[in-house]
């Protein structure tokens, strides 16, 4: 039987160890395992593992491990994230990681005050946690400078991509300098993320702990099928009545407009127990909800997709979609947010017919049945749609469907005789000052009275 891994089988350093044994971490994940000997020797490494699996302390550990003390101004690594959320919690990883080693870290994103963000890189970092939109910004500014970045790690590259970050991602490519270690992590392998692959990352080391659609062996999932938003609501509240079993939920919904409409459905039943997060929240309301319900202030967590992408929040029950994700790739990312650090987690689906489809495609995904259970007899099934769900109709007090008569005619159709006129160019002038004797000019006018006296 294999022995496992231990942190000290790994090469790190007494400051490494001090923080690993204040955090209580033992053994190294799979990922961190596997990628400690790779990203230390400076190569460029490609790491694909499923979220939940560590990824931050994966690349973060061989860097501290070789990061020399130094009192330059400019940063030696740069880490992009897609999410403003992404970026506190990255930072406050590397923080616990560099609790006995003296290592500036910032993090930058936008929907703050760029100046105060000037002010702190002016100080002097050696670590920059951004997003790509606001490092750009500081790099344009030459308030931030590049060029002595010696690694370049991009996590959550695939999230980064589906944004439209492509663009960013491009020009931060063009003024880094070109000797660099380039890092990638990410939970799938599209082709997007491949060509990116091919573009600037020189014979890259790959390292895959799980294919991309594997399911999480430590979370149970099963799903429910649900005519409507009103009875989704009406099945949410059955569950969360018992809260000894939801104790710390994370509700994901398609799009925001719904979560703000899920938000206060729950808030009329169960009041302060929930919080919500997407995009259109303000920064310091977004990065208060999550700390409410990291901290257990707030059971209920209602987030969008990329709002929730990448956070690791402990001690997650529940995740339940509200809604069937089109991609099974989002579906892998939010069932991962439970069963975080091999603890036992849950997923619950909750599917509407027409959502049947996508449920195939994700059990096509995982390979694997996703376990439908009865519905419970005492939740109520409402006839309340919303409006999303109500039957489209353009046209008021009309059939949906033409009849003959009504069909449109032919684009084209020839004019009536009365309408064709010839085109006489450039005689018609000519013509109508011969038929109505007009004058084109005052000496045609003296012209014709004179005429007139004769």
């Amino acid at each position: 039987m294999e022995q496992q891994v231990t942190f000290q089988d790994l090469n790190l350093n007494t400051p490494l160890y001090n923080a690993l044994d204040d955090l209580g971490f033992e053994y190294p994940t799979p990922i961190q395992s596997q990628a400690f000997n790779v990203v230390a020797s400076g190569k460029d490494v490609v790491g694909i593992a499923q979220t939940g699996t560590g990824k931050t302390f994966a690349y973060m550990l061989p860097i501290l491990r070789h990061l020399k003390y130094s009192r330059q101004d400019n940063p030696r690594v740069l880490i992009l994230v897609p999410t403003r959320e992404l970026v506190v919690q990255v930072v406050e990883e590397i923080e616990k990681l560099a609790a006995y080693i003296n290592v500036r870290v910032l993090g930058v994103y936008g929907g703050t005050n760029i100046n105060t963000q000037k002010q702190a890189v002016a100080e002097g970092q050696d670590i920059i946690v951004a997003t790509p939109g606001r490092l750009f910004d500081l790099a344009l500014s030459h308030v931030l400078q590049l060029k002595s970045i010696q690694k370049l790690v991009i996590d959550e590259v695939d999230v980064m991509l589906d944004l439209g970050f492509r663009h960013q991602l491009l020009n931060i490519f063009d003024i880094l300098p070109e000797r660099r270690q380039n890092i990638m992590f990410s939970a799938t392998m599209t082709e997007d993320v491949d060509d990116l692959i091919s573009d600037f990352f020189i014979t890259p080391q790959r390292i895959t702990v799980a294919v991309s659609g594997t399911p999480l062996h430590n979370i149970e999932q099963s799903r429910y099928e649900v005519a409507n938003f009103y009875t989704k609501v009406n099945l949410l509240e059955h569950l969360l009545n018992d809260t000894e079993t939801y104790n710390k939920v994370l509700i994901f919904v398609a799009f925001k407009k719904l979560a703000d409409l899920l938000f206060d459905q729950l808030e009329e039943r169960f009041p302060g127990q929930a919080c919500v997060i997407h995009s259109n929240k303000t920064q310091n309301y977004r990065l208060r909800s999550i700390e409410q319900f990291r901290a257990g202030e707030n059971r209920i967590l209602i987030a969008t997709d990329v709002m929730a992408r990448g956070l690791d929040i402990e001690n997650i029950s529940h995740v339940i979609n509200f809604d069937t994700p089109k991609y099974p790739e989002n579906y892998m990312h939010r069932i991962g947010r439970t069963g975080r650090a091999e603890q036992q987690g849950h997923a619950l689906t909750f599917s509407k017919e027409k959502e049947f489809e996508a449920i195939q495609t994700i059990e096509s995904y995982m390979d694997m049945k996703v376990p439908l259970l009865d519905f419970p007899s005492e939740v109520e099934v409402s006839k309340q749609l919303i409006e999303e769900e109500r039957p489209q109709i353009r046209e008021r007090n009309n059939p949906t469907k033409r009849s003959d008569e009504d069909a449109p005619g032919p684009a084209y159709h020839e004019k009536k005789d009365k309408n064709k006129k010839e085109n006489l160019g450039g005689s018609y002038k000519f013509k109508i000052a011969a038929k109505y004797k007009k004058p084109k000019t005052r000496g045609d006018k003296n012209y014709n009275k004179r005429n007139k006296r004769k």
